[in-house]
């Protein structure tokens, strides 16, 4: 699965092809999904531009990208940048009307638990993203089913990230020995769990669970492991998502993560990325 990351915190200054508005996000999604990408991230933005989990801006910039592209599922980030308070993070889930079809939580976080749960009482599927070891760790130790595990690779330099990269997959393997391995080629990946109370993207054949689960010694059946998504951020991006790629993991590609394309020069916008990380083998 490849999933675009529209725009995360990156601004107008550092790149003006940043789409910020309902309407900018759509257009870059659209644009998108056509060149293969079969899911969404985005930060919804208020009116001056700053990242926001507020009901009535997160309703814009999901309604908008769901319209235009529907059947497509969008998620969205709840990092604690965001909104500092974790009891306001948890708020915030709550309030929303139009709901994303799932929301990364950040395991290293301050209440980073309670707001997974706030996330799948509403039935929105949860994105655990896992910096570090000791990340991984928390997450072992959460009660929140995870739709998807995102291993976020943030080192500043490429030979740096791809050793954490390896160093994340052996902490996920550590945890549960078939984490890692039970991921399987981006066409037979798990679908983004849709929300119950909004009007969900229709589902799609390139995002279905074919996932049995495993017998464990006694008989009962035990829960099959989330699959992977493997991604890193500024010069580590393209190196990683060519391990993802060797690995059969999910990753993920967009101005959120660079504004490079794999030689260096700069990426005009996030269709010129994603037609990259294609060219690449991501799919």
């Amino acid at each position: 699965m490849l999933k675009v990351c529209l725009n995360g915190g990156r601004s107008r200054r550092e790149h003006p092809a940043v789409p910020v508005t309902g309407a900018e996000l759509a257009a870059d999604a659209v644009a998108c999904v056509a060149s293969g990408v079969t899911a969404i991230h985005l930060h919804p933005r208020d009116h001056d531009g700053a990242e926001t989990l507020a009901a009535t801006f997160v309703a814009e910039s999901v309604a908008a990208v769901r319209a235009a592209c529907p059947g497509t599922p969008i998620g969205i980030s709840t990092g604690a940048w965001i909104v500092p308070e974790p009891a306001a993070r948890v708020a915030a889930v709550r309030s929303w009307v139009t709901l994303p079809d799932f929301a990364s939580v950040n395991a290293h976080e301050p209440g980073a638990e309670a707001v997974a749960m706030a996330l799948h009482e509403r039935g929105i599927g949860v994105e655990a993203g896992l910096w570090t070891p000791d990340a991984v760790a928390a997450y072992r130790r959460w009660r929140v089913p995870v739709h998807r595990v995102l291993l976020e690779c943030l080192r500043p330099d490429p030979d740096g990230a791809t050793a954490q990269a390896e160093e994340l997959l052996a902490a996920l393997r550590a945890g549960g020995p078939d984490a890692a391995a039970d991921t399987q080629p981006a066409d037979t990946q798990p679908a983004d769990t849709q929300p119950a109370d909004t009007q969900p993207a229709d589902t799609d054949t390139a995002d279905t669970d074919t996932a049995e689960p495993a017998e464990t010694g006694t008989g009962a059946a035990a829960e099959p492991e989330p699959p992977v998504l493997l991604h890193a951020e500024g010069p580590g991006t393209w190196p990683v998502l060519a391990l993802a790629v060797r690995y059969g993991l999910h990753t993920r590609i967009g101005l959120e993560d660079t504004a490079e394309l794999p030689d260096g020069s700069p990426a005009p916008d996030n269709l010129a990325l994603v037609a990259a990380a294609v060219a690449l083998g991501a799919r």
